[in-house]
């Protein structure tokens, strides 16, 4: 019996090894992963620069307090900043985290304007983490249940829907800020329609409001830019961001702009281990590689090429609704559920992952290669037919 506390419904298989975008289990079975540690592993397993920063790093200093300056950590923000165009960052430890700061960053600035009961609009079908802050406020009613009471001061609305939004506007007065995940992922690989974060924008900008981008999951290059916002041409005032960010190392960071870049003063917020230097040295080279091997263009690439392939081998069979996404975070929704095409794929070798019950959601390696997009696309695809026949 484990004593590993029993919190996650895991599949049998340990791994023992990873390389690029491959790994292999305990028996030496090797497995494609085109989960990638959930967005987590943009530079695939073992990255030989990041191997090799992360030992340096680790034989040199590996953490000190954030109550004095941390080289690394300030190298980090200062390149975050020159590639989000935000003016500032708050490291912490996860993409949970993140958010937690995003929304008493929101709430600060709400009490700075006089507001008391200062309200977030948050979506329908999103996710922002586990914490009870950011489980209340995703729109996803398995993680809440159980758990009441939940926190107030967020108003949900459905993704997509302006007009919901407006009508928030106009019946309260509290808002302060929009939460939303540009491109949603664990709701279902949900890609934003045409000027639906630049009507976010606006809308923020008529009422005085923060918006808040949650790319814990779509940034860092997941969707073919260093940010998913900048395939909209908008400005945030506040950018969450974690899985990808150190490839590999727990790091989370805030990132503010304009007003927001002032609102938390010390004392405000503050985390233990958030942005030490290793986790920071594990995060700029993970941005150094993406830059030296041109993966933001290869993401383009492989995802374009992925779905289109999926959509040869896939559409026109009746129980496929549709495949979407951006980039390599690509979504393909069935008409039923369909959880167990996980455990079909993973005893053919392949990492997948289904969420919201009916989407397969695929985030390969940012490293992924054509030859190895077509194998998860010919697995994959001989897989969902064999299923629908059932």
């Amino acid at each position: 019996m484990s004593n590993v506390m029993n919190t996650y419904l895991r599949l049998p298989v340990t791994f023992a090894k990873g390389e690029g975008v491959w790994l292999w289990d305990q028996e030496g079975k090797r497995y494609l992963d085109a989960l990638a540690g959930v967005a987590v592993c943009g530079l695939g397993h073992c990255h030989p620069k990041l191997v090799k920063a992360i030992s340096s790093q680790a034989g040199t200093l590996i953490h000190t307090s954030n109550l004095y300056h941390i080289a690394k950590q300030e190298q980090l923000a200062s390149r975050l900043a020159q590639l989000s165009g935000m003016d500032n960052a708050f490291f912490c430890n996860s993409g949970a985290e993140a958010n937690e700061a995003a929304i008493k960053l929101a709430r600060l600035y709400g009490h700075g304007k006089n507001i008391d009961l200062p309200t977030i609009i948050v979506m329908e079908k999103s996710f922002h983490g586990r914490t009870m802050a950011t489980l209340t406020a995703s729109g996803n009613r398995k993680v809440q249940a159980g758990f009441e009471p939940l926190l107030t001061g967020f108003a949900r609305v459905p993704y997509n829907d302006l007009e919901a939004v407006s009508q928030v506007a106009v019946h309260n007065k509290n808002v302060v800020a929009i939460l939303v995940e540009p491109y949603q992922g664990e709701g279902g690989v949900n890609v934003p329609q045409a000027n639906y974060l630049q009507g976010l924008r606006h809308l923020c900008d008529q009422n005085g409001w923060l918006l808040m981008l949650d790319e814990v999951q779509c940034g860092i290059g997941r969707s073919g830019k260093w940010f998913a916002f900048q395939h909209s041409d908008i400005a945030p005032d506040v950018v969450t961001l974690a899985k990808g960010l150190g490839s590999g190392m727990p790091i989370g960071a805030c990132l503010a702009k304009g007003t927001a870049a002032g609102v938390f003063k010390p004392g405000n917020h503050a985390s233990t281990f958030g942005g030490n230097p290793l986790a920071c040295a594990a995060a700029l080279t993970t941005l150094e590689v993406i830059e030296e091997e041109q993966l933001l263009e290869n993401a383009l690439l492989m995802g374009d090429y992925m779905r289109a392939m999926l959509k040869a081998q896939l559409t026109g069979l009746a129980e496929i609704r549709e495949i979407r996404g951006q980039g390599l975070m690509i979504g393909i929704e069935l008409s039923r559920p369909c959880v167990e095409l996980v455990k079909d794929a993973l005893e053919k070798g392949l990492l997948i992952n289904v969420t919201s019950d009916k989407v397969v959601r695929l985030l390969p390696p940012l490293v992924i290669q054509r030859a190895e997009a077509e194998l998860v696309v010919s697995t994959l695809s001989g897989i969902v037919k064999e299923f629908l026949m059932t």
